[in-house]
């Protein structure tokens, strides 16, 4: 199958841009460090949803396909590759976290791999 590349700049809108996705948006989640779970997800999600419910009903399914994740072991957050400490109960928006933004975490070291604790 050939390939036709773009040479120089794009003469088209993106098309994941944010006024496709209205009251939503996309945003990729990173497990830092996991080789189980070792590229981002992306998941579409309201802007208003609270940190606190992002993290139970889109992170932690999405971790526990990792056999060793323990929910509430996540720590360490960074947005965009700047250290984050989120608020729970704000939502995604308030917080700066934005469409298509990077939001990655990593787990207490005894929360993975670790079955002796």
């Amino acid at each position: 199958m050939g390939v036709r590349s773009i040479n120089g700049e794009y003469s088209f809108p993106s098309r994941s841009r944010a006024e496709l996705y209205g009251d939503d948006q996309l945003l990729h989640v990173l497990w830092r460090g996991n080789p189980f779970v070792c590229s981002a997800g992306t998941f579409r999600v309201p802007k208003t949803i609270s940190f606190e419910e992002f993290v139970t009903t889109v992170l932690e399914p999405w971790a526990g396909a990792d056999p060793d994740f323990i929910p509430g072991s996540e720590q360490s957050y960074q947005l965009d590759l700047v250290d984050f400490e989120p608020d729970p109960s704000l939502p995604l928006q308030d917080q700066g976290i934005g469409h298509k933004s990077l939001l990655s975490f990593e787990v207490s070291s005894y929360a993975v791999g670790d079955h002796s604790a």
